[in-house]
């Protein structure tokens, strides 16, 4: 509103000049020639030149008041003569110059990355992990994005009592004071796996309710990777190769478990084969002879002539006949 007032009263002024320097009515004296003349002309013009200086510098200033707000973004200006803050959002903005201090803010979701990688943080050349210690007082590395976006209702009360550097001096400390918080209270294997979501939740929730009050809205925090020390990362190795290796004997283990019970199955199914048949025998003696009888070759023609003789007649005869 400030900004309007100021552009009418701007053309107010542009209206005066223009009135000042356009000639008025009245009478007129001109020479033979026909030119105008009069004794109050030179004083006319010599009054006109300051005025018009005049009107191009308001023109300059009033070209100079205007502002380009861009897409996304939100526009502080501070009134150092009335100490007013007002926020121009995207757009044209009408700013008072010499009495105006401004400073653009992006009102868009951004980003701050914190990584071991140099070339993925906010903070490049350095190990920017968060490094915490774990419920066994082991040490994790964390890196993590936050995707946050200021409050356009909160844009001037965060002017005033942060400044523009609020990632700096709100949003990286909120989340290595929330990380330490919520690591330390895991033990070390549930942040390499098991609980990974979980604390991630927990983490959000915790951000959340820390800076949102101030005008800062948290939209995700994304854990990207988990670091360990050199020492605890080659342990976790050989422990992960000890446990393939015992996964390995279980198999093993297991599958001669189960072939000795197949082979006791199978000498349990012979043994009762053997004992049906002893069964048999026993009632019936003559039955193993016709099994043997039965076996021999369909050539041969035999003849039993007691119990404990089988003769090949066929044989015998063939012999006689050579």
């Amino acid at each position: 509103m400030p900004g309007f007032v100021f552009f009418i009263a701007l053309i107010a002024v542009g209206i005066t000049v223009w009135r000042l320097v356009t000639p008025r009515g009245g009478a007129r004296v001109h020479d033979v020639e026909g030119r105008r003349i009069g004794p109050g002309m030179g004083i006319e013009l010599g009054r006109g030149l300051p005025v018009v200086a005049a009107g191009i510098v308001l023109l300059l200033l009033l070209a100079t008041s205007v502002r380009v707000v861009g897409v996304g973004h939100g526009l502080v200006i501070f009134n150092t003569l009335t100490k007013g803050f007002r926020l121009a959002r995207q757009g044209v903005a009408i700013v008072p110059p010499v009495i105006s201090a401004v400073q653009d803010y992006d009102l868009r979701r951004l980003e701050y990355t914190m990584s071991g990688v140099s070339s993925e943080g906010r903070k490049r050349n350095i190990d920017d992990s968060l490094w915490s210690p774990t419920q066994e007082g082991l040490q994790v590395g964390i890196d993590l994005t936050v995707w946050h976006h200021l409050d356009p209702a909160q844009v001037v009360t965060i002017h005033q009592k942060i400044g523009p550097d609020y990632e700096e001096k709100i949003i990286r400390p909120a989340v290595r004071s929330v990380i330490r918080l919520v690591i330390s209270e895991y033990a070390v294997m549930d942040v390499y796996s098991s609980k990974r979501a979980q604390i991630q939740d927990e983490i959000n929730v915790k951000i959340k309710s820390l800076v949102e009050k101030d005008g800062f809205i948290v939209d995700e925090v994304v854990l990207r990777d988990v670091r360990f020390t050199p020492e605890f990362a080659k342990a976790i190795e050989a422990k992960q190769i000890a446990q393939q290796s015992a996964e390995q004997m279980k198999y093993t283990l297991e599958k001669e478990q189960k072939e000795a019970e197949r082979k006791v199955i199978e000498a349990r199914g012979r043994a009762n084969a053997i004992e049906v048949i002893n069964k048999a025998l026993a009632q019936n003696p003559n039955y193993i002879r016709y099994l043997y009888v039965d076996k021999l070759s369909d050539k041969i023609q035999v003849i039993v002539s007691d119990q404990n003789t089988i003769m090949d007649l066929k044989g015998i005869l063939e012999g006689r006949v050579r």
